[in-house]
């Protein structure tokens, strides 16, 4: 739009509510919203900005599975986890709702009936598998099989995560259901669908032609390839019992494809907040609609969703879609399924106090023209180096000075040098620059304007050097003191949008209310006489110790990894059962441990085996303290021949689980038994 809209309407993607939220959703999406959201409403902007629980689709239903609760339950305690991680990370939305409510469900079924009801979707029945033993369709993510492209063996029935291939569970070799393990058949199964071919001409004109100028680079590539490529119709239903309700006679076990019911969760949300205006923010063309997401939802926003919404009719086009590419950590791919994350919610209960630390590193480094990397190295050198060395230290050398040498309040501005007038005309370019920024979704550029903004009070600082100049000048000192003021009242509003909590620490210590966009970069923000309160630093410095336990838990997590991805020794050539029966397996107790003299290795343990007590020499020194050992219920194999070791007579043998990178674990009856019982 090339006029100033009346009103804006910001969504941020639903995040799924099958798990907590990692920084990358937070580089990559919230953050930057929040950001823009913050800024417009400092600048004097009407918006709303709406988000909420994407609750619905098959890995909800998955996860209940595994967990053994239903998906309502499994909703709710994600729910509650992401709300209160957004809250505590000071995300400004308007209301944060969820797709499982009954608005939504009222809306979405209404958005699905006008645009059935108006001839907008195909029927079709297509094949789909179906496990006659569960006497249920699958869905894609209820598949799984070989993959054709790479052979990975548990290929999902739409992607194999493997290789990164885009699959349809027909392609599978060998697909098995996750709920049965049978083979699956093909079966009839009627749905709706959205043809988006009939859209083409429309999402060529309004997208390939209307945006090639003001979308991102990333956004618009993605979408003119997916246009060039051509577009088929997409089933806006399935067969699942987890969904809104197809609100079609006959359409009974049949819900509302996610994809589709997800995007109407921004409007339903809407309305649940504000029932007497949400239309507004919807349908009024003088309202400006702005997406942010990740780079994976770009088709969903920027084509299927705008499709939906043209379909329909009475809503406003999305008009940007600022997505931004991936953020990877420690130099690998984010995983929530391998927990190679930072969490939002650890996080927090870890850095407390300090959300403002993680906005600022995530948003100097933002992936919003490629992927990035965040490293808790980098994260602690910002920390360090940018916000401790140059942010906190402008703003509370000037405050310190001033209490020092002025009593805390602000001296009066004498004759102002050249020095003095350029630093001031410089602040005075700050608030439209960084707005500007801003308003181009370059948030990460912006950020760097406002610490640049220190930069200047701090070379500024160093130039005049107040602290020595106070022994000649008092009155010079006092305009230097003054101009630094100004600056650092200004760095308050246009710190807001990126760091809410340290630019209310800020103002606090100016004793100055936060003010609006338009009131930062004034001259006389602080009038002479002006009562500072307390300085406080507004940043601490993280030591090495604190980091490196963030690199350890990382760490730790690689090495669980590797283990449960490591391969399981075949298993041996069969034996018979005369064989197997010829052994005899006995629970004992360790009633005494202790090293083998010069050894690494072994340790020589008295085992209680009821019918006597029994001396094992055992090579487990290097796994296990002998002294925790007393007391441990163990397996032991008794009819094993004796055999002289060191010197010592041993008498049977322990059983042991061995893991894949070597540790030992004893092999122990689940409860307590008698001593001498059978292993069966």
């Amino acid at each position: 739009m090339s006029f100033l809209p009346k009103r804006y309407t910001v969504t941020a993607a639903l995040p799924y509510a099958n798990g907590p939220v990692h920084i990358g959703h937070l580089a990559g999406v919230y953050l930057p919203a929040d950001i823009y959201v913050r800024y417009l409403r400092s600048a004097g902007r009407d918006v709303k900005f709406i988000c909420g629980s994407d609750e619905h689709g098959v890995p909800i239903t998955i996860r209940a599975q595994k967990e053994g609760v239903t998906p309502q339950q499994v909703v709710d305690k994600y729910h509650a986890l992401i709300r209160d991680s957004f809250r505590d990370f000071n995300v400004s939305f308007d209301v944060y709702s969820r797709t499982s409510s009954a608005t939504h469900a009222e809306v979405s079924s209404g958005f699905f009936t006008k645009l059935n009801n108006d001839g907008k979707f195909i029927e079709q029945t297509t094949q789909q598998y179906f496990d006659e033993s569960a006497q249920q369709f699958l869905a894609d993510r209820y598949i799984v099989g070989t993959c054709p492209n790479c052979g990975n063996e548990n290929a999902y029935g739409d992607q194999c995560e493997r290789c990164g291939t885009s699959l349809s569970p027909t392609e599978l070799i060998n697909p098995r259901s996750m709920l049965s393990g049978a083979q699956p058949v093909l079966r009839d199964t009627k749905h709706w669908f959205l043809p988006l071919d009939q859209y083409e001409p429309w999402l060529r004109e309004w997208i390939v032609e209307g945006h090639k100028n003001d979308w991102k680079t990333n956004v618009y590539g993605q979408c003119k390839s997916w246009i060039d490529q051509g577009l088929h119709p997409r089933a806006v239903t399935r067969d699942l019992d987890w969904g809104v309700p197809v609100p079609v006679p006959g359409a009974e076990g049949k819900v509302l494809y996610v994809w589709f019911d997800a995007p109407i969760g921004y409007i339903s949300a809407t309305k649940e907040a504000f029932p007497d205006e949400w239309e507004t923010y919807w349908k009024d063309q003088d309202t400006k609609l702005v997406h942010f997401i990740g780079k994976d939802n770009i088709v969903f926003h920027c084509i299927i969703f705008p499709v939906m919404l043209k379909a329909h009719g009475d809503y406003v086009l999305p008009d940007n879609v600022p997505a931004n590419e991936f953020l990877n950590l420690e130099g690998d791919k984010i995983s929530t399924s391998r927990n190679w994350a930072v969490w939002l919610h650890e996080y927090l209960a870890d850095f407390p106090g300090q959300a403002d630390v993680l906005r600022y590193v995530l948003c100097a480094n933002a992936p919003e023209t490629k992927d990035n990397d965040f490293t808790w190295k980098d994260f602690q050198a910002r920390n360090n180096n940018e916000l401790v060395a140059t942010l906190g230290n402008f703003v509370n050398r000037a405050a310190v000075l001033t209490h020092k040498f002025f009593e805390g309040k602000v001296p009066e501005a004498g004759e102002l040098l050249p020095i003095d007038e350029d630093a001031l005309a410089q602040l005075a370019e700050f608030p439209a620059k960084i707005g500007e920024l801003i308003e181009n979704y370059r948030f990460r550029d912006a950020l760097a304007e406002v610490l640049n903004l220190a930069r200047l009070g701090n070379k500024y600082l160093a130039e005049t050097q107040p602290w020595h100049l106070i022994k000649t000048d008092a009155a010079r000192t006092g305009t230097v003191l003054h101009v630094a003021l100004q600056i650092a009242a200004a760095l308050a509003p246009l710190l807001e949008p990126f760091l809410p909590e340290s630019a209310q620490k800020l103002a606090t210590m100016l004793n100055l209310e936060l003010g609006n966009w338009a009131s930062a970069g004034r001259r006389n923000a602080l009038a002479a006489g002006h009562q500072l309160r307390e300085a406080a630093l507004l940043f601490a410095k993280i030591e090495d110790a604190v980091v490196e336990t963030q690199v350890q838990k990382l760490l730790d997590t690689k090495k669980e990894n590797q283990l449960a991805n490591a391969p399981i020794t075949p298993a041996k050539e069969d034996v018979s059962f005369d064989d197997f029966g010829a052994m005899d397996l006995r629970v004992g107790t360790i009633v005494a441990a202790e090293k083998v003299a010069k050894t690494k290795k072994l340790l020589k343990l008295t085992v209680d085996l009821g019918l006597e007590q029994r001396t094992i020499v055992s090579g487990i020194a290097e796994h296990f303290i002998p002294e925790a050992l007393v007391g441990q219920q163990v397996q032991v194999m008794l009819n094993l021949a004796p055999r002289e070791i060191k010197g010592i007579k041993s008498q049977g043998m322990l059983l042991m689980a061995e893991n894949a990178d070597g540790s030992l674990a004893l092999m122990q009856p689940s409860k307590p038994v008698r001593n001498g019982s059978g292993v069966a």
